[in-house]
């Protein structure tokens, strides 16, 4: 398979949309808020684990080249680090 070169910008763009449109509403449940989802932006898989390494890792056995993105459901970020605030963003 041949890789479309695209900027980081460009990966969490895809990525933010492939989760608004459908990833969404099957992953952000109150079981699941503070995991990581691991997308596939090429294919559209993706994985819930809690730190994301288990589902990157199971989503890089399926397809070697695949280009992941992680995002933590229900916040705004991924992490928050010295002092920063991980600030939840669904009820």
């Amino acid at each position: 398979m041949q890789a479309i070169l695209l900027s980081r910008e460009e990966v969490a763009q895809r990525a933010k949309q492939l989760y608004e449109s459908g990833i969404r509403q099957k992953v952000e449940t109150e079981e699941n808020i503070g995991k990581m989802v691991i997308i596939d932006i090429e294919t559209g898989d993706y994985e819930v684990d809690k730190t994301g390494i288990q589902a990157a890792h199971n989503l890089s056995t399926k397809h070697p080249y695949a280009r992941l993105f992680g995002i933590c459901i229900g916040y705004n970020v991924a992490a928050a680090f010295a002092g920063g605030v991980m600030e939840r963003v669904s009820k």
